[in-house]
Parts: C-alpha cells; sequence; structure tokens
C-alpha cells in the first residue's frame, strides 16, 4: 500500500525520451498532415508515401518487440504518438496507426513462425496489415459471426462477408474472426482467427465511400469465396480462441481511443 508521503513524491513527468517521442510526432503531423487532410477527407484517399515517412522515422508499431525488428517500446509512449497525431487530423492518424492494428494480437496469441514472418515486415514498413470482424449481421455481438472455416485437410476453407473491414483494399494480409465450430454451447469458444493473404483466390474487397468522418483510411466490404489458407495460418494454431484473442486486441485498441479523444481536445 502507498502511503501520503510517497504519493507526494510520485512522479507523473514525461521521461526525455517520451517528450521527444511526443514532440518529433507533433512536429511530423504538423509538418505532413495540415496541407492535405481536407484533400483526403474530401477525396477518400490517403498517400502511402506519408505512411512510409512515418515508419522511418519510428511511428509505426512502435509496440512490436525488438525480436521482430520493432521498437519495443509500450502503450504508453503510443498513445503519446496518437495523442500528437489525432490533435492535428483523426483520419490521417487512423490511416498510419491502423496499418499494424491487430499487432498486439499476433504477438501475444500467435506461433513463432506466425510472428517472424508477419511482424518484422509489418515494423520495417515492408507490409499493411487490415482486420475483418464486423459482418452485417454482427458487430457489437461478435458472437453472431457467421463467417464459415472449416478445416479440409491441411487447409482451411473460408466463406462469408465481413463489413467496414479495415485497410482491406491495401493491406498485404488480413486478420479474420471466423467461425470454427459453431455447436460448442459457449458462444464464446466457437471462433477462430486466421491470418489470410489477400492475394489469395476467392478474397474481394470492395471500398466504402460516404463515410461520417476519418475518409482518408481505408474502409472495405470483404468477401470470402472459398478462400483457402495452410492450418498454419490460424492464430496460434489453436481453434476456439478467437473470442478471448479479440477482447485482448480490443483492451489494447481501448487505450488508444482515450488518446484519440486527448487528442481531439487540444484542437
Amino acid at each position: 500500500m502507498i502511503n501520503r508521503k510517497e504519493k507526494r513524491n510520485m512522479d507523473f513527468k514525461l521521461s526525455k525520451e517520451q517528450t521527444d517521442i511526443k514532440n518529433a510526432a507533433r512536429e511530423f503531423a504538423v509538418g505532413e498532415f495540415t496541407e492535405r487532410a481536407q484533400e483526403f477527407d474530401r477525396e477518400e484517399k490517403f498517400d502511402l508515401n506519408i505512411w512510409k515517412k512515418a515508419c522511418e522515422l519510428g511511428f509505426v508499431g512502435v509496440t512490436i518487440s525488438e525480436d521482430y525488428e520493432g521498437l519495443g517500446l509500450g502503450q504508453f509512449e503510443r498513445c503519446l504518438i496518437t495523442e500528437e497525431f489525432w490533435a492535428v487530423d483523426a483520419g490521417m492518424g487512423v490511416a498510419i496507426e491502423s496499418t499494424t492494428f491487430g499487432s498486439e494480437l499476433i504477438e501475444h496469441y500467435g506461433t513463432e513462425a506466425q510472428k517472424r514472418k508477419y511482424l518484422p515486415t509489418l515494423a520495417k514498413g515492408e507490409a499493411i496489415m487490415g482486420t475483418a470482424i464486423t459482418e452485417p449481421d454482427a458487430g457489437s455481438d461478435v458472437t453472431q459471426a457467421a463467417t464459415t472455416a472449416v478445416r479440409d485437410g491441411e487447409e482451411y476453407v473460408i466463406n462469408g462477408s465481413k463489413m467496414f473491414s479495415t485497410n482491406a483494399n491495401i493491406a498485404s494480409f488480413m486478420l479474420v474472426f471466423c467461425l470454427t465450430n459453431p455447436n460448442n454451447p459457449d458462444r464464446h469458444k466457437r471462433h477462430s482467427f486466421f491470418i489470410i493473404e489477400t492475394d489469395r483466390p476467392g478474397f474481394e474487397a470492395n471500398k466504402l465511400k460516404g463515410k461520417l468522418g476519418i475518409r482518408a483510411c481505408d474502409t472495405a466490404e470483404v468477401s470470402l469465396n472459398n478462400v483457402r489458407v495452410p492450418v498454419s495460418n490460424l492464430i496460434g494454431e489453436e481453434e476456439e480462441e478467437g473470442f478471448k484473442q479479440l477482447m485482448y486486441q480490443f483492451n489494447m485498441s481501448r487505450i488508444h481511443v482515450s488518446a484519440q479523444a486527448v487528442g481531439i481536445s487540444e484542437r
């Protein structure tokens, strides 16, 4: 238990490294976002060269471990970047930061082979990932997701559709939430996550336009028609853990929703 004297001595100031990160993120956002934010919002597009610059400066994949060529920083440091990006423009902030959304799930639950195959490409700015969770009839209650993944030998065959899928038109691979055991009496043990490369036959993404905001960030409807992936693309190579894995990822992202709100309030 912390006594009163110890409370008075607690230091809430940012470290020099954290201050440097915050200042660098602000400088980057002001320099890169200000003149083009309205253009991207109006035309519903984004210049990936800006994402590349963000990668080179160390603003992307900051929480990915050094073992997988990331910076190995904490969620707080990432929140400092998020806050500064959103203080200038939310759409461009999401367009950059969403390129690694789901990487925490892969790093926490993936096999070592999955981590080494996918995480370094994100950390180095060689690939963009996306997520496909929401469905036309499964929004807030993700346990209603009906996209199926049926095992066929050493592969899974995936069929279904997803809505509001982040980065589906520009990603190299997607993290997709699928129904693998519909008969499990526990609805929280029916789903699994798969990594699906977007160049696989049967994968199709159609850009959604006319969103109320965040128009610089790619959002799509995804169709999965007999998409085949190897068993090694099942996260952790273990079925029925998808809901738990998703809640872990959501808990990570909720921290950043707070940072986004702080950033917007500073405008």
